[in-house]
């Protein structure tokens, strides 16, 4: 049977039917910030089983999208799985691609719809097969430094506490980015603010973040003195027996206090409005 179009459908919809065929290798070639999403999305919530995959894209743009953690920490988890494997190229081929090892599938953006355009002719998978091959040959390896979406709640359940990866959890999942510009906070302002909803200490949660590989103890420090600026937080010290007491965090207003952990960063956001 002749490889079908995928035509008036979203790239979601595009990338799920390329990993329902299960191919043993997938390369994919300079995809969208767009595309890369759907991607990441469709292979974490996934059943089937999943290819070796090598994606190549612009490297500005691969930076740009993975300034979001939600994006960035899904990918980490791909890549610490060896699923999934990232390389740069200064000059990416023209069209966005997905190849596999008997079909190629080029998207076409078409505004509200996209085509997924395909082809198993063998001459022409095998040209561009050989292509996709040489181009990862060529690309510079990227370095991902977000850690894992499944290490950061496997640690903050053993360091910090099951109720506070609850919250986090929760509270990332009502999250549509995390970038930390004026339309979303970022992770290191929602670890502080689900630490301070537990009433967590300063130390505890600065150590974590910087342990996992979220940020350094000196950014949770920063972040959290330009949250208690800002009226969102506030600390209490607590004596320890040997140095100086240690701070316990706590939210300063009553909105953040009444909030749900899913309402967190919008609350947050409506504040600092």
């Amino acid at each position: 049977m002749a490889a079908q179009n995928l035509l008036g459908a979203t790239v979601s919809e595009v990338v799920v039917a390329i990993l329902d065929e299960e191919p043993s290798e997938l390369y994919v070639r300079n995809p969208s910030a767009d595309v890369i999403e759907a991607f990441v999305d469709a292979a974490t919530e996934t059943d089937a089983d999943l290819p070796s995959v090598r994606l190549v894209a612009a490297e500005r743009l691969l930076k740009d999208t993975m300034d979001d953690f939600i994006v960035a920490s899904n990918t980490a988890d791909l890549v610490e799985a060896d699923v999934l494997s990232l390389r740069t190229t200064e000059e990416p081929p023209r069209s966005s691609t997905f190849v596999t090892n008997d079909r190629v599938v080029s998207l076409v953006d078409a505004g509200s719809e996209t085509g997924g355009l395909t082809t198993d002719d063998d001459s022409f998978v095998a040209d561009v097969l050989d292509a996709a091959e040489a181009d990862w040959e060529s690309a510079d390896e990227f370095s991902l430094r977000t850690p894992g979406i499944s290490r950061v709640e496997r640690t903050l359940t053993e360091e910090i506490g099951s109720e506070v990866e609850q919250d986090f959890e929760s509270a990332l999942a009502a999250m549509e980015t995390a970038r930390g510009d004026d339309d979303s906070i970022d992770e290191v302002t929602l670890s502080l603010l689900v630490a301070a909803k537990n009433r967590v200490l300063l130390y505890d949660i600065s150590k974590w973040g910087e342990d996992v590989g979220i940020a350094s103890k000196a950014t949770f420090s920063r972040t959290k003195t330009k949250l208690e600026d800002l009226g969102l937080i506030d600390t209490e010290k607590v004596p320890i027996d040997v140095g100086r007491p240690r701070l316990r965090l706590k939210f300063a207003d009553e909105r953040l206090q009444d909030a749900k952990p899913s309402e967190l960063a919008s609350v947050a956001q409506t504040i600092l409005a």
